[in-house]
């Protein structure tokens, strides 16, 4: 609703007078202002700035008291920092933690399209205005998408990966069930050839970006989280087929070999990196491999896991390597790795995805540093720097704002007061 009434509010602003006659513009046009704002590309802070979005697109970018376009609506956010939409480059939409292990088996498969449509939301309030969905059954992660684009229902861009593809028994699979119970798995393959007609189906039916499983993992019931799950031809095979159709390669990854394997066959975004050593930095570095580590999980598994319904054996896992990955996420930012910001929110629930801000910066990150993972490089990471993740001219209009100073108190991006996607107000700071 308070979209709509700036949009309404703007259609009326653009009635200029011209030598007596009212026309009006063409272009729809809003002019946002606050104390400061977050340049993340050149790590600064900008004081009383005046961002101008045209058409849904920044189109100035400048100080406060520069002229006015005609017409322009006015967002005023006083005593506020402004940043770029946030990007999460690991979500599951599609996923509510308080339904974990067998208890998500007393609903419907579609029920988890609804609880996608709500966590869509969710997300969105919560300042993150993109994110990758890597990984969701029944394409359900490109029919939300659809919904979000054709103003069907609220969310953030959604870049899909539809189904994570994995081997025979892997992480991807069900091997929490008996043969007699087993359900279809469509992105399950094995063998180089198998591999690549998966991508191809996948991308077919939306994919944006491709999701595979090359280790084992916490929360699939029966296998070794650092277990190696694809080999290097299988990963070559995938990522050779994904980037030859202009898709960019996620892999699951806890264990050491497979993270070097799946660098060493060309994916650009390592999930979760937790049991990686100095060499799996090295390569990372020579082959500009991003590291997307969710190092806030443990501190919600451990805490709620078991009260909802989260296998033992997972819990015992993630005991093993929660801590452990922590410290490798530090090592790696001493190393000098790149980093992005991905949450596996659907873990713990989707809309607190600004709880993981906190625990980078006390694992080694600077609160700059943080931002510019979840703005700058995500964008960079996405491959859409010319979209999303700064303020800059020619960038989508989407921007956020927090009371304060997010540098000083990196807590504060867990409120989010004011959210703008493409121009349009989504969220406005509480009376």
């Amino acid at each position: 609703m308070q979209s709509k009434v700036f949009s309404c509010l703007g259609l009326l602003g653009a009635l200029v007078l011209t030598g007596g006659t009212a026309t009006v513009a063409t272009a729809d046009t809003v002019v946002v202002s606050a104390d400061r704002m977050i340049d993340v590309l050149t790590g600064r802070i900008v004081e009383r700035p005046q961002v101008t979005i045209t058409d849904g697109r920044i189109s100035a970018v400048g100080a406060q008291g520069s002229a006015l376009p005609a017409g322009a609506r006015r967002v005023d956010l006083p005593g506020m920092t402004l940043l770029p939409g946030l990007i999460d480059m690991h979500t599951h939409l599609t996923v509510d933690p308080h339904f974990s292990g067998y208890r998500h088996l007393q609903f419907t498969d579609n029920f988890w399209t609804v609880v996608g449509v709500a966590n869509a939301k969710k997300t969105l309030d919560a300042g993150f205005t993109t994110i990758r969905n890597v990984g969701s059954a029944n394409y359900d992660d490109v029919a939300i998408k659809q919904a979000v684009e054709q103003g069907i229902v609220t969310g953030p861009r959604i870049v899909p990966a539809t189904y994570a593809i994995g081997a025979t028994g892997g992480h991807c699979d069900d091997t929490e069930l008996p043969p007699s119970l087993s359900s279809p798995r469509p992105a399950v393959a094995n063998g180089p050839e198998e591999i690549r007609a998966t991508v191809r189906k996948l991308r077919k039916y939306g994919a944006e970006v491709i999701k595979f499983c090359g280790t084992g993992g916490v929360l699939s019931k029966t296998d070794t989280v650092g277990a190696q799950q694809y080999d290097l031809a299988e990963m070559k095979a995938l990522v050779d087929e994904a980037h030859m159709l202009g898709l960019r390669v996620a892999v699951h990854a806890h264990g050491t070999s497979g993270i070097k394997d799946a660098i060493r066959a060309g994916v650009d975004t390592i999930e979760h990196a937790s049991l990686a050593d100095d060499e799996a930095f090295a390569l990372a570095k020579q082959h500009g491999t991003w590291f997307s580590m969710d190092i806030y999980d443990d501190d919600y598994i451990l805490a709620e896991g078991e009260k909802n319904g989260v296998y033992k054996e997972s819990l015992e896992k993630e005991r093993l390597i929660g801590l452990k990955q922590r410290q490798t996420f530090q090592a790696a930012v001493k190393a000098g790795v790149k980093m992005v910001f991905g949450t596996d929110a659907g873990v713990y629930p989707n809309g607190f995805n600004a709880r993981q801000f906190v625990t980078m910066v006390k694992w080694g990150m600077t609160p700059m540093q943080a931002i510019q993972a979840a703005t700058a490089n995500a964008a960079e990471a996405l491959g859409r720097p010319g979209d999303v993740g700064a303020i800059a001219v020619g960038r989508y209009g989407d921007l956020i704002a927090v009371a304060g100073d997010p540098l000083a108190d990196i807590a504060r991006l867990q409120s989010v007061g004011f959210v703008m996607k493409g121009g349009d107000v989504v969220k406005t700071p509480a009376n």
